[in-house]
């Protein structure tokens, strides 16, 4: 038996490279839909992916529904055939409203919309929208602790809600709260930071449909706390993360998002500059720096190998002995934090069955919408 992550003929692909496990991120989608109850339930996050073959199969799955992070984004999913796409960035400026606007104005049968969590921003969206003859929906963004985008749920935010309502060109579709700031290790910890956290979220909810203001989507969370919002009937999902997985949620959160890591970065031994010391060429212009090492960990390899250095193009590991590793060997690394992780790269190859079976751009990379 092979390890999963071998590919048939892997010695005449680049290194390094970025691979995608269709049986694994197929296991992730099912999973998806086994713990939000069903499609109509998810607006997953593309952000993870930014993948047009990607949101494509969601869409057979039933998922509609989908949450972006830029505007390249919404346009790959709207082109994809998505029904229903999200800026989830306050889109502040005229270019950037204008940019959100047209697009919704190339494809009429999508509906757009944006987050705001002030006045400003709503001013934005609405001249751009009447500039363009479109309707824009938009959520208004609480913020429920994290301290980076957001109103705090309360009189402010209800008098924000009635504003958009009131104001031409765009529609009030509902709260958009995420909770990025909880990722706690124990599952008890987050769910009674989660719960504290919404607190004040629902309450406004329910103020909101009070005033007559209807509320058609209380969305909510992100991947750590997906499966405690999925408890709750009236609240849609954009997890993002649960597509391809990584071992920095793999580890953390192994007791109750049992999600499968389905990326690899296939690398190369290219040096041996010591008797302990083996150098691959996985620099971080190819694995997400953000995080302290490990950055990667490497299939073949027990734990945590540990990392004397990593430049723009190589990563230098001590691995003991050097002499067990050949010039040319291939290494599989599944990365901690997938997400920048696939940003840094242009294209994909697609794994099916142990062979490489067609190669994706990564569609959305580019920030430029293409009209």
């Amino acid at each position: 038996m092979r390890p999963w992550f071998h590919v048939e003929g892997e010695e005449a692909l680049p290194s390094p490279s970025l691979l995608l496990y269709a049986d694994r991120i197929e296991s992730n989608l099912a999973l998806m839909l086994q713990m939000a109850g069903g499609p109509e339930r998810l607006r997953p996050h593309v952000k993870t992916h930014k993948l047009a073959p990607l949101v494509q199969r969601q869409l057979e799955l039933g998922i509609t529904r989908f949450k972006c992070s830029t505007i390249a984004e919404v346009e790959m999913c709207a082109a994809a055939g998505a029904k229903d796409v999200l800026l989830a960035m306050p889109c502040a400026g005229e270019a950037n409203a204008g940019r959100l606007a047209a697009l919704a104005s190339h494809f009429p049968g999508v509906a757009v919309s944006a987050i705001a969590d002030c006045q400003e921003t709503v001013r934005f969206l609405a001249a751009a929208a009447e500039q363009r003859k479109v309707t824009l929906g938009v959520f208004i963004d609480i913020d429920c602790g994290m301290g980076r985008t957001g109103i705090h749920p309360g009189e402010e935010a209800l008098v924000l809600a009635k504003s958009i309502q009131d104001t031409p060109g765009l529609q009030f579709v509902g709260v958009h709260a995420y909770d990025g700031h909880i990722h706690d290790a124990c599952l008890a910890d987050r769910e009674a930071r989660c719960m504290s956290a919404f607190e004040g979220v629902e309450a406004l909810v329910a103020e909101l449909q009070q005033s007559g203001l209807h509320v058609k989507e209380f969305l909510c969370g992100g991947s750590p706390t997906f499966g405690i919002h999925a408890r709750y009937g009236d609240r849609t999902l954009s997890p993002g993360t649960t597509v391809l997985w990584d071992f920095g949620y793999s580890d953390k959160y192994s007791s109750d998002l049992c999600f499968l890591p389905a990326v690899v970065l296939l690398t190369r031994v290219i040096s041996r500059p010591s008797d302990s010391q083996i150098t691959v060429d996985l620099g971080y212009k190819s694995v997400a720096a953000e995080n302290p090492h490990p950055r990667v960990r490497f299939e073949e390899l027990e734990g945590d190998v540990p990392v004397v250095m990593q430049s723009e193009e190589h990563l230098v590991l001590d691995v003991g002995q050097s002499e067990r590793f050949r010039i040319g060997q291939v290494l599989h690394g599944v990365p901690r934090h997938v997400c920048p992780t696939v940003a840094l790269h242009g294209e994909a190859v697609v794994v099916r069955d142990g062979r490489v079976a067609e190669v994706w751009p990564i569609t959305a990379r580019n920030r430029r919408i293409t009209f």
